[in-house]
């Protein structure tokens, strides 16, 4: 089942032994005649999944490959990483075809590859005659395991290969949201689904899931998951806020996790919209849209449960929207999880508890904020939420019951910390906690001081476009417009490199579109300094960036980086303060490779020196800020 050219990474050929990452680069360093890489880069090799088997087999590592990796590496090896979330989710999709009509795949299965890509239901999506031997195998591999268990594989394995792309609900926040829902929700939407994890959740409560979502992949792998346990599921295309899929629908129930700080969610086409009962989102708070897109689907009495940002609980901009949901009695509750506890922040979310008030119901008087970062489980705020429904007033150090006119002030402030008790024994723990954290950082930050020595010499310095100029990079720039909020192509964008965060535009190919290797430099056009970044894994680039593409030979990315950090590369300043970056004017030196790459690594953990500064600087700053609140509200003393 091995397919020729097939390649694995470190962290695969691990799986494959059953041993940590560390012990295959332990590997690399002992045995010479370890497989040498064969792709990839200097710090994520790729080597060949024949030669990694072979020596494996020799070294008695591995009696027999596992038939599912032998599919997965199939796969994987099958499409580049722009298309593999497609090829995933064909599959899965195929998966669930051949389940649920075994007797089609049979005669199906029968006829040449051409008329097997030819007989495949729309739903499967788009394959190649060259795909057909990957169905095959799944189709053996699902025969044997159960195409539940198989579908469930890939998706994890496309999320582990995928991990600084891919942002995934995790299971305990999906269970603890599903499980907040009343018991009589049977319909259930999820207008912004992803993979499907609060769907999912869900079952077997509801019997009627419905959800809608942006990226096609996504979407495609979502609906084999929930059809392949045969759930009662339709999940239909497109962005649920400029073009909801169930204008219509009043669920029992919503469950959603919408993608936070968004400013392109469509606030200048949908000003008059009649979801918006509640006032006009501002155009900084898409997370205010998502909430009454939730309450707009509701039937009267229903409930949304909504993942929220912390910041959504106190911004200036959304008190007035906050006000009225509490004035309506539409928000019934706010409880902040663990830090990172959302994918798309490391802060501590909130779950924001909401209900359709019915022409009946009477107002509320009074709303439950909670605190679960120290109760994985959920367990007491899960209590805490049904006590709350019987009226019972509750009142401990992390779970309390307010009163509404308590949060009617001027900042209309949701922030669940604001209201809950102080205990002595927390103060205590909170500083040990933080002045621990601080000694940790401290010490660290020592350990990763760049090594340098003086060295009083003039270098020999040229420009980016000269060097473009003799050929030794390639200097591209993207279109100026594109659309980042559609498509099932992730797209890297300007504020993704700014931030150092992962691609979280969304585009479709097509003429004109860049696609950046590993080892690439992208620079954004405007912003207030020269900003750089090395691309390490291949992704396609959004708008106003600029790609530098290196000899490898010639240049060492690192290096090349380092110095783009300190050269004024400044044209004109726009509007807003920031400039329009000239990179062509940028300077870098001439040095042999060994050099650069020496330059490189110092660079390197010159970033990490001050990525470890930063968090030393906010550490001190909230110890700081603890021992004055604790001097000045009487919770600690001076012990001198």
């Amino acid at each position: 089942m091995t397919q020729d050219g097939a390649t694995v990474a470190a962290g695969d050929i691990a799986r494959l032994a059953g041993v940590g990452r560390a012990a295959v680069s332990n590997w690399r360093r002992r045995f010479h005649d370890f497989p040498e890489p064969v792709g990839g880069t200097s710090s994520s090799p790729l080597f060949s999944l024949t030669e990694v088997e072979t020596w494996l087999r020799g070294q008695g590592k591995l009696q027999e490959l596992p038939a599912d990796e032998h599919t997965w590496q199939q796969i994987r090896n099958a499409a580049d990483d722009l298309r593999l979330a497609s090829l995933v989710s064909s599959v899965a999709a195929f998966l669930v075809y051949i389940e649920r009509h075994p007797q089609g795949w049979r005669s199906l299965s029968k006829k040449a590859d051409a008329g097997i890509v030819a007989g495949l239901p729309d739903e499967v999506g788009v394959l190649a005659e060259s795909h057909v031997p990957l169905l095959r195998a799944a189709a053996e591999l699902a025969a044997d395991r159960g195409h539940a268990d198989v579908i469930e594989f890939l998706y994890r394995r496309y999320v582990d290969a995928h991990s600084r792309r891919v942002q995934v609900l995790s299971s305990d926040v999906a269970s603890l949201m599903a499980a907040l829902l009343d018991e009589s929700c049977r319909t259930v939407l999820d207008p912004c689904c992803g993979f499907g994890p609060l769907l999912l959740a869900a079952l077997p409560a509801a019997t009627r899931l419905l959800g809608q979502e942006r990226d096609e992949s996504a979407l495609r792998l979502a609906s084999a998951r929930l059809r392949i346990r045969g759930a009662d599921a339709e999940v239909a295309a497109g962005d649920a806020l400029t073009r909801d899929a169930f204008p219509e629908l009043q669920a029992d129930g919503v469950l959603c996790a919408p993608p936070f700080n968004e400013r392109g969610w469509g606030y200048e086409k949908l000003a008059n919209d009649p979801r918006w009962q509640f006032g006009l989102p501002p155009r900084g708070e898409s997370e205010l849209a998502w909430v009454q897109h939730c309450l707009a689907h509701l039937r009267p009495g229903g409930e949304a449960i909504v993942l929220m940002p912390p910041a959504a609980a106190g911004r200036r901009s959304g008190r007035r929207i906050r006000s009225r949901l509490l004035r309506a009695g539409a928000l019934h509750g706010v409880i902040s999880l663990r830090a990172g506890a959302a994918p798309q922040s490391a802060m501590p979310p909130h779950v924001w508890l909401l209900r359709r008030p019915g022409p009946d119901d009477g107002i509320p008087s009074e709303v439950l904020m909670a605190d679960s970062a120290e109760e994985p489980s959920g367990k007491a705020v899960l209590e805490a939420w049904q006590a709350f429904r019987r009226g019972e007033t509750l009142d401990t150090c992390s779970i309390r019951t307010v009163p509404i006119i308590e949060l009617l002030d001027d900042e209309v402030d949701l922030t669940p910390g604001k209201y809950l008790p102080k205990t002595a024994a927390d103060q205590p723990a909170t500083l040990d906690r933080t002045l621990t954290d601080l000694l940790e950082f401290t010490a660290e930050l020592t350990k990763a001081v760049p090594k340098v020595a003086l060295d009083r010499r003039s270098l020999t310095m040229t420009t980016v476009a000269e060097l473009s100029r003799t050929g030794t990079l390639q200097l591209v720039q993207t279109p100026m417009r594109m659309d980042t909020d559609s498509g099932d192509l992730p797209l890297l964008t300007a504020k993704d490199v700014t931030l150092g965060r992962s691609a979280t535009g969304r585009g479709t190919g097509g003429p004109g579109l860049v696609v950046a290797r590993p080892g690439d430099v992208v620079i954004p056009m405007i912003a207030g300094e020269l900003i750089a970044r090395v691309v390490t894994e291949e992704v396609a680039l959004g708008p106003h960036l600029f790609l530098i593409r290196l000899n490898k030979e010639s240049f060492d990315p690192h290096f090349v980086v380092g110095f783009l950090r300190v050269t004024p590369a400044r044209a004109a300043s726009t509007l807003s303060g920031a400039y329009r970056v000239d990179v062509r004017r940028a300077r870098i030196p001439l040095l042999p490779l060994a050099e650069q790459r020496t330059y490189g690594d110092t660079f390197r953990q010159l970033e990490r020196f001050e990525a470890i500064l930063r968090q030393t600087n906010e550490t001190g700053e909230t110890l700081g800020r603890l021992v004055l609140a604790g001097l000045t509200e009487g919770d600690l003393r001076p012990d001198l």
